[in-house]
């Protein structure tokens, strides 16, 4: 079984750990404070586990807007490890960030 176009490369392990850890933290969260459900700015009741779902579809299309419209070109290249160069995605993840902080705030 040949899974060569999974690309599993050092990031990719990278954020299925982070997406581990962040299901973790909120089972934690979960059992140290029972969740209770929340009215945001839309007034329609969610839960922690709502709020993390939003922000990860959300964050799935900043990322693929970002690609359409903007592309992954280098902005930066850091002199280390021979030339390290840095995409424009890092810019979309971000705003990812932004958006999920925004979405555990307020929804």
């Amino acid at each position: 079984m040949d899974v060569a176009w999974m690309a599993w490369t050092w990031q990719t392990g990278l954020f299925f750990a982070l997406l581990g850890a962040t299901l973790v933290v909120m089972t934690g969260l979960a059992v140290r404070y029972p969740e209770a459900e929340r009215d945001g700015v839309l007034r329609i009741p969610t839960t922690r586990g709502d709020r993390l779902f939003l922000s990860l579809v959300g964050a799935a299309f900043i990322h693929l807007a970002w690609i359409g419209l903007v592309g992954t070109e280098t902005i930066l290249t850091l002199p280390i490890a021979g030339g390290l160069e840095v995409s424009s995605l890092w810019i979309a993840s971000l705003v990812s960030l932004v958006y999920a902080a925004a979405v555990f705030r307020w929804v």
